[in-house]
């Protein structure tokens, strides 16, 4: 597992009860969000935004598990909507290993599911999540690759290649994603580790694109992943379908890649929540994936560091993490960019709050996830050592909430208009992939107020 009944189910798609868009979100979607909410009791608590509640997030749960058996996915292409009953949702997540070994040879690890509170390290897979210069991607690659706690590596976005304007469905796409598998698989032979589990590749946004580079030799391996995203809310397309089947004929790991919108048609926290779950059950059941990517973000600021968005963010993953074996791994949107200490303050707090609820890790997407190079590895790292440190202390979500709630002190008022910090050539020094002495002692202040907080990190 997966795949699961995949043909029936792709069938599904052409055969389900006939829907038109605005009809599925306004007479199906929404009536039966508000339905689940209040009958289930989902209530947010400003005051904890990693609640320690069990009851509360087994009610997310089910209320999720309702949500999504009743509403379906609707494939916008054909206009029919996809539906699960209860036995075929039970069956599939029976029939969820747990874990899966990824990457090859001397660089596979082991990723698997985690629990809450759980003592073992969050798998964590670093990636900039933005698009990058040309010139950039070969030296960004490696030094996101050479970060020791890098279980697995997502490269940035190319927008040009060979300097034309990449256009998805055209020849410079063909170019462009050629350039990115070729460039990350090159990199990580420089760094030593040739076998590292690779994500790829962002800069195919069609399915032309992404059958393009299936090849063991120089592109995406059967080692490595890909991902297959959804449409706002619910929906999907048969571009997208394609690429989950392809990825499972060609048989490497495919990932669910979901971002429910709070301040959308889901409404506020309650809502987002409840959402969360039933993407992981479309991720399980139609995008056939075998780990869910879920990176919930605000209408407004388009990140998930906030008070709220934390909330959301530990909530669903504890509600999975209690009820199935899902790998469910949390991708950090942040506000600030990177040089500043506002985005080591969220990254550490995403990765608290993501890490004690059972989930691992994706990190980083800084300055709202806009901004054309503006990320580098050492935000990641410090989520990262954030989240080794605070499952080797048995950390408990009490104690977790404690310092979320004094991290968000030091930057919740700044959401609104987060420094935008520097791009990735400020930062580092591209002929060497290292970050400068300026940012590194930065990073190092922050890490030790952030130990002073009670997070015990390990060197």
């Amino acid at each position: 597992m997966p795949p699961y009944k995949m043909w029936e189910i792709m069938e599904r798609a052409n055969t389900g009860p006939f829907c038109e868009d605005e009809a599925f979100i306004m007479d199906i979607f929404l009536p039966k969000m508000r339905e689940v909410i209040a009958k289930y009791g989902i209530v947010y608590n400003p005051a904890t935004p990693v609640p320690a509640d069990d009851a509360l997030a087994d009610a997310v749960w089910q209320a999720g598990v309702e949500f999504f058996g009743d509403v379906g996915v609707l494939n916008v292409d054909t206009h029919r909507i996809m539906r699960f009953d209860a036995a075929e949702i039970r069956e599939a997540l029976y029939h969820v290993p747990g874990e899966y070994r990824v990457g090859y040879g001397k660089d596979a690890r082991l990723f698997r599911q985690r629990a809450v509170e759980d003592a073992a390290p969050p798998f964590c897979i670093f990636s900039p999540d933005i698009t990058c210069d040309e010139e950039f991607f070969l030296p960004s690659c490696i030094a996101y690759l050479q970060e020791p706690l890098a279980d697995g590596v997502c490269a940035s976005i190319l927008e040009e290649s060979m300097g034309l304007k990449i256009k998805a469905g055209t020849p410079t796409e063909l170019a462009g994603v050629i350039e990115h598998a070729m460039s990350l698989r090159q990199a990580a032979k420089l760094v030593g580790r040739p076998g590292l589990f690779l994500v790829a590749v962002g800069t195919a946004e069609s399915d032309m694109g992404q059958i393009a580079v299936s090849n063991e030799e120089w592109g995406v391996r059967t080692s490595d992943s890909r991902l297959v995203g959804a449409l706002t809310e619910l929906k999907i397309d048969n571009e997208l379908l394609n690429k989950a089947v392809h990825y499972q004929q060609f048989g490497c790991f495919t990932g669910s890649l979901t971002g429910p919108i709070y301040g959308g048609y889901a409404g506020r926290a309650e809502g987002t929540a409840v959402l969360q779950v039933a993407y992981h059950l479309m991720g399980l059941l139609v995008h056939q994936a075998h780990y869910q990517m879920n990176f919930p973000f605000h209408l407004h600021y388009t990140s998930n560091s906030g008070r709220e968005m934390l909330w959301i963010v530990s909530i669903s993953h504890q509600a999975v993490a209690r009820n199935s074996r899902l790998l469910s791994v949390a991708n950090g949107f942040l506000n600030a960019g990177p040089g500043t200490k506002m985005v080591l303050y969220e990254a550490a707090a995403h990765a608290l709050t993501a890490t004690v609820s059972g989930a691992n890790l994706w990190e980083a997407a800084p300055a709202h996830n806009k901004h054309k190079n503006y990320a580098t590895p050492l935000e990641a790292r410090l989520a990262c050592e954030v989240g080794h440190a605070a499952a080797r202390q048995h950390m408990t979500r009490a104690q977790a909430n404690q310092i979320v709630c004094q991290l968000l002190a030091r930057y919740e008022p700044m959401i609104a208009n987060a420094p935008m910090g520097k791009p990735f050539p400020e930062c580092y020094d591209a002929r060497t992939a290292r970050p400068t002495a300026e940012y590194l002692a930065l990073y190092g202040e922050v890490k030790e107020e952030i130990a002073g907080l009670g997070i015990k990190f390990p060197y």
